[in-house]
This record gives structure tokens, C-alpha cells and sequence, in this order.
């Protein structure tokens, strides 16, 4: 319901520009749709994988599967933050990671294993990829980021859609979100004690997985070697 003062101002508005609103109202929840189909996509191409390897496989690489569609005032916002008009034609050109998808494995193998496995998929192109394990981020963020394109099936034909996945460890997922916790509360602003701490804590994950592996490699043997060498933006 509008409240009464929203209900006074749209008695002052006149019947063109309301219908222009309409439009653009209509316009913009077809767009995020389109965003939020495509993130649904891949989490099924996923959750399939999964449920493969949890029927007919003695190892699942997949621990978790988690799902976030930014909110327009978000995208917005990130198009004010690059200088550049936020049409709609300028966000789906710039922004990639509207809408992303997390996939949570138990070892650094896993990861490549995964990231293989979805982007053989021939409706799956692959635009680009960032390879934190390989190449740590300054904090000491390790994570697979891959950005995909997935053909989403409208009334009105299909639609190339740009989903960023990230697959990383239980260890690094736990510090990554302790990072976003830390960031919040301190708006940003974060003291250097506890950035100091924070990238500590990442080493010490990564060594953690690095030690699991050699554990996961003695039980499972060696696993092949990763192809991510195409496309890669360290």
C-alpha cells in the first residue's frame, strides 16, 4: 500500500509520466529477471553435478552451493562509482556480477575439477576467468572467479545472460566472510591491526589447504592436472 504522502504526490503527476514510470518499472524487473534466470541456470547445471556425484560417484567435490542477485540500487551505485550512465545497454556491457553464484568445495582440487566440469557444458561460454589460487590476492584471497554466459529461454527467444561463479574452499569461505563482517561494521574503514590479522588468517587457510590436499591426494591419488589456462586474468 503507498502511504499517504506517496498517494498526494501521485495525484500531482500526469497521466503521460505515470505511464512512462509504468514503463520503466516494467522495463527494469524484465531486466533483473533476465539476471536471476540466468543465475537459476547455473545453479541447476550445478545441483545436477552434484546430485550425479552424490548417486553414482564415491566423492562429491561439491560442499555448497549459494546464490546472490544484487539489488538495483547496487548496480547503480557501481555504474556512479565507474562514471558511466546506468542504462541499461551501459550495465549489461559493464557490470558481470549481477548476478553470482558460490560453489563451496573441501580441497584447492576440487575447484578446477568443478570449474572443468561446468564450463565443458556447450550452452556455457566462458568470458572470462580470474585465478586467485594461483595468484593470491594482496590479503591473501584464494578463489576461482570465472564469468559465464548462459543462453536464458524467454516468450521472446533467448537471451545471453553474464553470471559470475566463484569456487573456493570450506577454509577460504569462512575467511572470506569474516572479511565482509569485519568490512561492515567498520564501513570500510578498517583498521590496519585487523587487516594485518585478516591476511595472517588467510595464510594460515591456505596452508590448511595445502595440507588437506596432501591428505586428499594420498586417500584419492593425484588428481589431473587443471585446465584454466585460457582466458586467465590473474
Amino acid at each position: 500500500m503507498l502511504t499517504a504522502r506517496a498517494q498526494r504526490t501521485l495525484e500531482t503527476i500526469d497521466g503521460q509520466t505515470l505511464d512512462e514510470m509504468r514503463a520503466l518499472r516494467d522495463e527494469t524487473e524484465r531486466f533483473m529477471l533476465r539476471y536471476k534466470f540466468g543465475m537459476d541456470e547455473v545453479i541447476t547445471k550445478l545441483s545436477i553435478l552434484r546430485e550425479e556425484f552424490n548417486q553414482t560417484h564415491d566423492y562429491n567435490p561439491i560442499e555448497h552451493i549459494s546464490s546472490r542477485l544484487k539489488s538495483l540500487d547496487s548496480v547503480i551505485e557501481k555504474m556512479a562509482r565507474k562514471g558511466v550512465e546506468p542504462s541499461f545497454d551501459t550495465i549489461r556491457e559493464t557490470v558481470t556480477d549481477i548476478a553470482g553464484v558460490r560453489v563451496t568445495c573441501s580441497f584447492v582440487s576440487d575447484a578446477y575439477r568443478i570449474f572443468e566440469l561446468l564450463t565443458a557444458q556447450r550452452d556455457i561460454r566462458v568470458l572470462k576467468v580470474k585465478d586467485y589460487i594461483k595468484e593470491p590476492k594482496p590479503n591473501g584471497y584464494q578463489s576461482l572467479h570465472v564469468i559465464v554466459e548462459v543462453p536464458v529461454f524467454l516468450s521472446t527467444g533467448p537471451h545471453p545472460v553474464a553470471v559470475e561463479v566463484q569456487i573456493r574452499t570450506i577454509a577460504m569461505d569462512f575467511w572470506a566472510s569474516l572479511e565482509h563482517k569485519i568490512y561492515y561494521k567498520y564501513h570500510r574503514q578498517v583498521p590496519q591491526e585487523l587487516l594485518d590479522g585478516l591476511t595472517d588468517a588467510a595464510h594460515t587457510a591456505a596452508e590448511l589447504d595445502a595440507r588437506m590436499e596432501r591428505l586428499h591426494r594420498e586417500v584419492h591419488g593425484a588428481p589431473r592436472p587443471p585446465r584454466v589456462q585460457r582466458d586467465i586474468e590473474a
